[in-house]
């Protein structure tokens, strides 16, 4: 029983940093909080059943599509729900106009998918133990995408624009970047990102529509805790927060596991406010 709480608690913790990381990704090139993260994760659950059970393609090629929809979501995202926000002095309405984008996604997905969570295909053809692929393909995924931001934020000159823009736009728009197009770029990664935490995490979370609200919801309490833009304290906070709710889960069960988690995480912001890895920012004066 210990044994499946800590592979389940570790899976679906990576399935949350996952969908934090989006969030980060999103946010560094935007300075906007995009409430589309959990949808992209919906979205790559859904077209890899739909591509590889429906239509019957192979598991690569599904894959390969699954995270090319999320690319494409995630710049439509910049486009309509991003974008025209900047240009506004009210930018806070990205709020409504993020949100209102991933509601239509989803109920669109219930439209032409059903509101009834299906299965999704296995990927690897192995016979299943006690460590089986549902749980170490979401930790495999989280470990690759945590290490592949690393070498091209640090290692590419892409990533060196990519983190110019996130310290200061103007100052990267007067170097000359192409700020808008550096944007949109992220906003695909991210949406790769997110489409690969909803496929790796597949088999547990199945091909749902309401895997949006949860994953947008859940999702977002590792960069909380682990710090705004933080992409390691992400991955940490969502294995802290996989591995509480799948023992509140057998402890408690239910809906009563949902609220010792946000009560918990509640907890964690009155101590920290900044987040368990955030830097406290001091006050100028």
């Amino acid at each position: 029983m210990l044994l499946s709480i800590v592979l389940s608690g570790v899976a679906i913790g990576c399935v949350y940093a996952l969908i934090g990381i989006a969030y980060n990704v999103m946010f560094s090139a935007s300075r906007v909080f995009s409430f589309t993260a959990g949808t992209l994760g919906m979205a790559g659950g859904i077209l890899g059943a739909l591509f590889i059970l429906k239509l019957g393609l192979p598991v690569w090629a599904g894959f390969l599509l699954a995270l090319a929809g999320g690319a494409i979501l995630g710049v439509v995202t910049e486009i309509l729900a991003v974008r025209p926000v900047l240009k506004s002095l009210d930018q806070h309405l990205y709020v409504l106009s993020t949100l209102a984008l991933a509601l239509i996604v989803q109920q669109f997905a219930a439209i032409e998918w059903g509101t009834d969570a299906q299965p999704f295909p296995r990927l690897l053809n192995i016979e299943r133990n006690s460590f089986d692929q549902q749980f170490w393909l979401p930790m495999v995924a989280c470990a690759v995408t945590i290490v592949g931001l690393e070498v091209l934020y640090r290692r590419t000159l892409l990533g060196h624009a990519f983190r110019a823009i996130a310290e200061d736009n103007y100052a990267a728009r007067a170097l000359g970047l192409p700020e808008r197009n550096l944007r949109m770029a992220s906003y695909a990664i991210a949406g790769v990102i997110g489409a690969l935490s909803g496929f790796a995490g597949g088999q547990m979370l199945l091909a749902f529509f309401d895997n949006a609200t949860l994953l947008t919801f859940y999702g977002f309490v590792p960069v909380a805790l682990g710090g705004m833009g933080n992409n390691r304290g992400a991955v940490v906070a969502g294995l802290v927060l996989g591995l509480f709710q799948q023992a509140a889960n057998f402890l408690v069960g239910g809906v009563f596991s949902s609220v010792a988690v946000f009560a918990a995480f509640i907890l964690v912001l009155l101590a920290r406010p900044e987040g368990l890895a955030g830097v406290a920012l001091g006050r100028r004066v």
